[in-house]
């Protein structure tokens, strides 16, 4: 691990303004990512900005619906009595992810941000266009079963790998930010995240040195309180990234699909909310006619690489099963 310089931060202004001083700054929070990146000198900040004791850790009613701290652990969030109530969608994507140690420690502002997942981005000795930009892919011709089926470009073939931010795009999430001129602003989660394009290191929005403060989620999502459910493939059943994942609402007026969420995890540079899935949905009768439709149209524009065709069939089928349980009728 290289030499860093350390700073506490007091409040939320001293923390943006000692992180945007210095570029290449990081937050720590449960550092459960950054920690790890950092002992692999894949990340080396100078300088690295401790929140730990801000106070943002609220699980708060708001008229637009419920604000959870950046601060707040996944544990808390997903067994807070509120979020299980109304947005359990939320508390089963964060259960699905990792263990129930890094849960205890990791935590919502750090879930968002953390890093896509590559072999490659990891591996020093191998070229890698998000860790040293400009040197090259070797994901793309080299073992890339885990990689990306839609949204790649020639310049990153790597995954988001979070469960939490699947669900909050399901649920129409924002993200409340400071920025180092003293404002706030709201992102839609949607918005947060990045597709790699020519420039793959930067995964999100956010410009340097600005803090996530919270995440807002919408009243209107409750609506998919009783019709929702996560789904997580993976290689073995628990501690494991996914291969597929899916994050699917309805919101029922009987039989009848009122309206749709539609979300996959792994299979791109970000979560991929799959819109046109979302659309067909709309007034059609619950069952697998329509649901093995979703599937298709979701995985529509794959493009798969040499060792990760079977992310398409299996992001089909995963669709279509979420989508059954949700509806209850698997």
């Amino acid at each position: 691990m290289q030499p860093f310089e350390y700073v506490r931060a007091t409040d939320p202004a001293a923390g943006v303004a000692a992180a945007a001083a210095l570029a290449g700054s990081r937050y720590l929070a449960g550092g459960t990512n950054l920690v790890d990146l950092m002992k692999e000198e894949v990340e080396r900040p100078p300088r690295v900005v401790d929140i730990t004791r801000l106070p943002l850790r609220q699980v708060q009613r708001t008229r637009g619906g419920l604000s959870l701290g950046a601060l707040l652990t996944n544990t808390e969030t997903a067994n807070h009595p509120l979020v299980r109530e109304n947005y359990p969608l939320l508390s089963q994507a964060i259960v699905a992810g990792a263990s129930g140690q890094l849960r205890n420690m990791a935590t919502n502002g750090g879930n968002l941000l953390q890093r896509t997942r590559c072999n490659y981005f990891y591996d020093l000795a191998t070229p890698c266009n998000k860790r040293q930009p400009g040197s090259g892919c070797a994901a793309r011709d080299g073992r890339n079963r885990i990689h990306a089926v839609l949204g790649w470009s020639e310049a990153c073939v790597a995954t988001y790998p979070g469960d939490m931010a699947n669900a909050l795009y399901a649920l129409d999430a924002a993200v409340r930010v400071r920025t180092p001129a003293g404002a706030e602003r709201l992102i839609p989660v949607t918005e947060l995240h990045r597709l790699p394009g020519d420039t793959p290191q930067r995964d999100t929005t956010l410009e340097p040195g600005e803090l996530i403060l919270g995440i807002e989620l919408p009243v209107a999502a409750a609506a998919f309180a009783r019709h929702a459910h996560y789904l997580k493939v993976r290689d073995r059943a628990s501690y494991a990234f996914a291969m597929v994942s899916v994050a699917a609402a309805l919101e029922l007026d009987g039989q009848r699909i009122r309206q749709a969420r539609v979300v996959l995890g792994s299979v791109a540079h970000k979560p991929w909310r799959s819109a046109v899935a979302e659309a067909a949905l709309v007034g059609q009768s619950v069952g697998e006619a329509a649901f093995r439709q979703a599937g298709q149209l979701a995985l529509q524009d794959a493009r798969p690489l040499a060792h990760n065709g079977y992310k398409v069939e299996l992001g089909r089928r995963a669709v279509e099963r979420a989508l059954m349980r949700a509806a209850r009728l698997a």
